[in-house]
């Protein structure tokens, strides 16, 4: 009942977006999708469109939420994008769910379908030897119909705004470090699902209150359904059985990680922004002291943080998972 008046939602919701550039004429059967809702991600976008076309996606969806610093006309510009816009709520939306639930249903049935914000890039075991239809391939072949991911958070060595990230490089040359080992999971019996929380967020700015700390845990590669609807952002997807594709224990699934770019130069302005704005949390207010220690632009680093060398160390680290896929 829950996944129909999830679905439900983004029928009505579909009249809050506007069609700029709809190209989904050249969509083939067999071809990767990948989907995302934008606000203001202008510097993330080159790169993040590099890596996923490097991996085999051949079309873009994306929803402009109203920026204002070119993002929607950077869009509009690339051969394989197409664009919806709104100005309506984020928050009232299920942050941006609603409106790519509806896109998905309409675009991504039968698909293998991405769904990634903009500062998430996703690895995944023989990424740099081995595109996205390999592994969709394999999982195909094994009836597996989702792939879970870790999301990792990325951060520099001293203060976020020591280094200025320059649009269509590598953001993990600066973003070079992650915290590896403090993560604990619970399961969430109705959603078959392991709710995973901690590393350097927690750490740092939830010490005292975990259980605020952001959730880890991401389904973001489906073998799209449209009878399938999002339940808590990525985190948890309906019909429950696809969120078992999320396993930290266990080694028989494949798990990648997505790496979380998040703490670029930029985090202080947008921290001040959504402060202003409350439109990423359920009870935004409560998370005023996290916006005001991000606007100060912290150093996140300690003894025991982590350099980033490759998925081959996120598998040694069990962050990441080749299962049997071989």
């Amino acid at each position: 009942m829950k996944r129909r008046r999830l679905l439900y939602r983004a029928l009505r919701k579909r009249h809050q977006m506007e069609r700029v550039v709809n190209r989904t004429a050249q969509i083939q059967r067999g071809d990767i999708l990948l989907f995302s809702t934008v606000r203001n991600e202008l510097i993330r976008l080159p790169y993040f469109l590099e890596h996923y076309r490097k991996l085999g996606v051949k079309h873009f969806l994306f929803v402009d939420n109203d920026s204002n610093d070119g993002t929607a006309r950077y869009l509009q510009e690339q051969p394989d994008v197409s664009l919806w816009s709104t100005a309506h709520s984020y928050k009232l939306s299920r942050f941006g769910v609603d409106w790519l639930t509806w896109l998905q249903v309409r675009y991504g049935h039968g698909h293998w379908c991405l769904s990634v914000d903009a500062d998430e890039i996703l690895v995944y075991p023989y990424c740099d030897e081995r595109p996205l239809p390999a592994l969709t391939d394999w999982l195909d072949g094994q009836s597996i119909v989702a792939f879970g991911a870790l999301m990792l958070d990325m951060y520099p060595k001293g203060p976020m705004d020591a280094e200025i990230y320059q649009p269509g490089t590598d953001p993990f040359k600066i973003l070079r470090w992650f915290d590896a080992g403090n993560y604990r999971f619970q399961m969430q019996q109705a959603l078959q699902s392991q709710w995973v929380q901690g590393g350097v967020r927690e750490r740092v700015f939830f010490a005292d209150q975990p259980d605020r700390a952001p959730t880890l845990n991401k389904i973001p590669l489906v073998k799209w359904n449209r009878r399938f609807a999002y339940n808590s952002s990525t985190h948890s997807i309906l019909p429950p059985r696809l969120n078992r594709a999320f396993d930290l224990t266990g080694t028989d699934l494949p798990r990648g990680v997505l790496l979380h770019s998040k703490f670029l130069h930029v985090v202080a302005e947008k921290a001040r922004e959504e402060k202003q704005r409350q439109e990423h949390f359920a009870n935004s207010r409560l998370y005023d002291d996290y916006y005001d220690s991000l606007s100060n632009s912290p150093d996140l680093w300690c003894r025991d943080s982590v350099e980033y060398k490759g998925w081959q160390q996120l598998e040694s680290l069990k962050l990441l998972s080749k299962g049997r896929w071989i």
